[in-house]
């Protein structure tokens, strides 16, 4: 396992202070405030602390209310919603500084058989074939040095390649709004952690970084890398199909059905290697042009 992983993983464990009650730091991002996919992920671990292990967590939803502080702690409340026969629900809400900054709620289901079918994987490039972020990033040469440097740290626990150039890399011209990203953890998971709970968990912290591309590329925007869009996540609901693990390779596979008033809307689907539909994805997020642009 990579260093980089561990401190996620760290980052991840969160403290307990008192019954359903959760404490949380965070770490760099590549903008000033609390990386979402963090605040997701970690609501995520409160929630799945409070639930019986027999219980795997099938969907989440979830509001980006206010920018977290990166330099202070997150408090992860939880309620207890319900304890069905088959279903628990909780509600988790984050606080800094005395606000409400994050709101989730997730769902926890025993495993049971039923109907099965799924949607095609589409085709995708071989992700051993495709460059890292680090040899794509210190290619280009438009954005500076400090930016790619923030990006990469993000980003170290988790090996993202982009099938296509991104948004920041070839920008100015609209492209199709469709993305694919292959991810996996920069490392393998030891065995006495592979709980399911925790590859969904790290599925959800990545799933925020590059979903709103699409709508980028439909405008030929590069993003705030560039200095063209201001954006921020609004809210964001994941639906959890099938078993999988956060380090083996995921298709992120991408598309922008609209943007409108201010916000963008992402959704995508992301696939096993071979082929299996995992997870389903629906974002939006503020997209603003400034001014000068």
């Amino acid at each position: 396992m990579s260093q980089a992983l561990q401190s996620l993983l760290d980052l991840l464990d969160l403290e307990q202070i008192e019954q359903d009650i959760f404490r949380g730091t965070s770490r760099s991002a590549v903008v000033p405030r609390v990386f979402g996919g963090q605040v997701a992920a970690q609501a995520l671990v409160a929630a799945g602390r409070t639930v019986p292990p027999d219980r795997h967590a099938h969907s989440l939803h979830a509001y980006f209310l206010r920018p977290g502080d990166p330099g202070a702690p997150i408090v992860y409340t939880v309620d207890r919603i319900r304890d069905g026969r088959s279903f628990t629900t909780r509600r988790v809400v984050a606080v800094q500084h005395g606000q409400p900054i994050f709101h989730l709620s997730t769902s926890f289901q025993t495993y049971e058989e039923g109907l099965d079918h799924q949607a095609p994987m589409p085709p995708a490039p071989d992700p051993e074939t495709l460059p890292t972020s680090a040899e794509r990033l210190r290619g280009y040469d438009h954005l500076p040095p400090d930016v790619v440097e923030r990006f990469l740290e993000a980003r170290e626990a988790v090996d993202l390649r982009y099938v296509d150039e991104p948004p920041f890399g070839r920008f100015g011209a609209p492209r199709e709004p469709h993305s694919q990203v292959w991810f996996r953890t920069n490392g393998k998971l030891d065995g006495d952690i592979d709980a399911p709970l925790l590859h969904v968990v790290l599925a959800t912290y990545v799933s925020d970084m590059t979903l709103l591309d699409s709508v980028l590329l439909a405008h030929g925007r590069g993003g705030w890398a560039v200095g063209d869009v201001v954006g921020a996540s609004l809210d964001h609901a994941m639906w959890f199909h099938r078993p999988f693990r956060a380090d083996e390779w995921l298709l992120y596979d991408q598309e922008s059905p609209s943007a409108h008033g201010g916000r963008g809307l992402g959704q995508a689907r992301i696939y096993t290697q071979d082929g299996r539909l995992a997870i389903s994805v629906i974002q939006e997020g503020v997209v603003r042009v400034p001014r000068e642009h």
